[in-house]
């Protein structure tokens, strides 16, 4: 989201725009009539909200504003010859005068039917944001944050465009005679009609009907250029109503002094400068004022740390407070942003506040609850911390062991309740089909498994200490130490439900000599004779109707201090075993690549029933046959971050990290336990 008071210097605002054909034969040039802006809000690119100007507070400098296409200054179309603020309405009324391709293409395109729509260009000197929840009353609407009041702009041009943002504005071209009514009270809707006829569209009012033309008295054209820079000569009136010619020689040697005096002025080192005043008539006093602001030298800006309306920008910044390696920021965001992130390294929390939410804030040791108040007022501001500490809590998260994925069927569930699973345990073994031609229904049975997911979070906050001390660092390591906590849980009840050998619904624990998964003694230690054992004990699992299991062992499960071993029995095809009594050495490895090593710390952790630095485990494909499963609340398998309402009270502002998920056992023939020792 960009910063809410961050503006543009120019905006443009657009209407509709129709054409129709001359009545009669002279070909003249063709005039327009449009309300340009009702006074309402509008979208404009460049402002991240609604805009609405103040009607006040636009300036209209001349009333000979040049008309162009697509607001290109090379692309001239003509001008206009009245502009005024009416009845709360932009109205602009002028001609097609330029003799160019796009001037002739507007008018010929709109005579033939095209709907052309018109686009105000204004220069911006001032604006206003308003935050959300607040009311600002202006060209006598009242209108709801967030959103910009652009106080102070400069009518510029207008142009013809191909679409409008503003729906509320209506406007006509017209081929037309020499002379030509003016634009009254009666040639334009009003606001007032405007609200009654129209559909209203994202805040802007209401669209009005195509001005109707009235007859007037009729007025002569103003001339292209009113204001030459040199008088002409003096001449009598009479000689001038007689002879006409002598009245065009004086306007042409008038327009080639202006001409010549602009060109000198800009020494033709402006040229940009010297195109616009030709075209739009400057006089050389208004020309060596532009010439003037141009030559300026450009002083650096006395605040090194402009303010960026990206807020990845604010998220990278923070990302880079906390610590983290480069390499790892940089895959997250695309080089213009790691660019302006880094001129902003080593802000406090304060300055981070007051620039991601993009307004001055009072001081926090003066007024800490207005500071708070209006920091997270703003829509930015939030957004911008809940990611961060959304990162921050992931990168936590996985810094956490979890070799639980690796071993556990990861499911879905899609509320809290508790939810059975089904496993078919009948018989689908194909018979042969006898000469009737029938085929036998296989028998089906159903083995319940239970699983039930549940909430697991902790609260954690942007405290008044964190922010007087100003210490960035500080807000991100939280979510991410509480990110390594929701890991931790998971891992937690994994593995204490697996190390613990909870009892099943048949009164035996899940590991169990009677249920052919359990082996102790001497001979289960892990070796080439223990894990054949082990494989051929997994081998005789049945199913429930006493049909061989017929599913494999795929992962070899072991403590960390067994993890060497068991990677050299997978690795290595040799082996100088001392542990097998009648072998030769070096012996061949018969179980080399046939097991996935999965190791745990968590199996010899003390703090778990059950654990034990001996002990390993034969598990089968955990999707195929599972022994234990983890289930998400609707496969979220990871925390979330959310902002709680601010509790100004506490001067503080909270947040809750949180994930849903539960772990229960499935299948005891999905896995086997070898004890390791006697």
């Amino acid at each position: 989201m960009s910063r809410p008071d961050k503006q543009p210097e120019y905006l443009t605002f657009r209407c509709p725009l129709t054409v129709e054909a001359a009545s009669g034969t002279d070909k003249q040039m063709p005039r327009f009539r449009m309300v340009a802006y009702t006074g309402g809000t509008m979208r404009i690119s460049g402002f991240p909200h609604p805009v609405v100007v103040d009607l006040e507070g636009l300036a209209i400098e001349r009333q000979d504003i040049p008309v162009r296409l697509d607001h290109k200054p090379q692309q001239g179309v003509g001008h206009t010859q009245r502009v005024a603020i009416e009845n709360g309405q932009v109205i602009a009324e002028g001609m097609i005068s330029r003799d160019t391709s796009w001037a002739r293409d507007v008018a010929k395109s709109g005579v033939n039917g095209f709907p052309w729509q018109a686009s105000i260009g204004a220069a911006v000197v001032d604006a206003e944001f308003v935050p959300n929840g607040q009311r600002i009353t202006v060209n006598g609407r009242t209108f709801d944050g967030p959103l910009h009041v652009v106080r102070q702009a400069v009518l510029k041009e207008i142009s013809f465009v191909d679409s409008g943002a503003d729906t509320a504005t209506s406007a006509r071209i017209a081929a037309q005679n020499k002379e030509q009514p003016s634009m009254d009270d009666n040639n334009v809707t009003t606001a007032e009609d405007s609200a009654q006829n129209a559909t209203q569209t994202d805040g802007n009012g209401a669209s009005n009907e195509d001005a109707k033309t009235t007859k007037s008295e009729p007025k002569p054209d103003k001339p292209l250029d009113s204001k030459p820079t040199t008088t002409p000569k003096t001449v009598n009136a009479s000689a001038t109503d007689a002879d006409p010619v002598i009245e065009m020689r004086q306007k042409l040697a008038a327009e080639t002094r202006r001409v010549e005096t602009i060109r000198k002025v800009c020494a033709g080192k402006h040229p940009d400068i010297e195109a616009q005043a030709i075209e739009e008539g400057w006089d050389e006093a208004r020309t060596e004022l532009h010439v003037l602001r141009a030559s300026r030298p450009q002083v650096t800006s006395i605040h090194t740390r402009q303010a960026n309306s990206n807020p990845q920008v604010f998220e990278a910044v923070a990302l880079m407070a906390a610590g983290l390696p480069n390499a790892r920021i940089e895959v997250i965001y695309a080089e213009p942003v790691l660019e302006a992130a880094d001129k902003l390294r080593g802000v406090g929390i304060q300055e981070f506040c007051e620039l991601a939410c993009g307004q001055q804030l009072p001081r926090f040791r003066r007024d800490a609850s207005g500071w708070l108040e209006a920091a997270f007022s703003t829509l930015s501001l939030p957004g911008i911390l809940s990611n961060v500490a959304n990162k921050m809590l992931l990168e936590g998260y996985n810094y956490i062991e979890d070799a639980w994925r690796r071993i556990a069927k990861i499911a879905s569930v899609n509320d809290f309740k508790e939810h059975t699973r089904y496993r078919m345990t009948g018989s689908f073994q194909f018979q042969q089909v006898g000469p009737d031609g029938e085929l036998k229904h296989g028998k089906l049975g159903e083995q319940t498994f239970g699983q039930k997911a549940d909430t697991h979070g902790i609260m954690f906050a942007l405290t008044r200490q964190m922010i007087i001390n100003d210490d960035m660092g500080a807000f991100t390591d939280i979510p991410r130490q509480i990110g390594m906590g929701a890991a931790e849980a998971i891992a937690d009840a994994v593995w204490g439900r697996w190390l613990g050998n909870p009892v099943q619904s048949d009164g035996k624990t899940f590991f169990h000599a009677d249920h052919g998964n359990y082996v102790d003694g001497a001979d289960s230690a892990l070796s080439i004779d223990g894990l054949t054992d082990a494989e051929v004990t997994f081998g005789l699992q049945t199913k429930p109707n006493g049909k061989p299991l017929g599913m494999p062992a795929r992962i070899l499960l072991v403590p960390t201090a067994l993890k060497v071993p068991a990677e050299m029995l997978m690795k290595s095809v040799q082996l100088n075993e001392t542990t097998t009594a009648n072998k030769a050495k070096p012996a061949a490895n018969p179980h080399v690549g046939k097991f996935e090593v999965v190791s745990s710390v968590y199996l010899s952790n003390a703090s778990f029933t059950g654990a034990s630095s001996k002990g390993w485990y034969l598990l089968s494909d955990p999707n195929r046959l599972p022994a234990i499963e983890v289930a998400f609340l609707n496969g979220v398998d990871r925390p979330t971050v959310e902002k709680t309402d601010a509790d100004f009270n506490t001067l503080g502002i909270q947040f809750r990290g949180y994930i849903d998920f539960g772990v229960r056992e499935q299948d005891y023939r999905g896995a086997l336990k070898m004890k390791g020792e006697a």
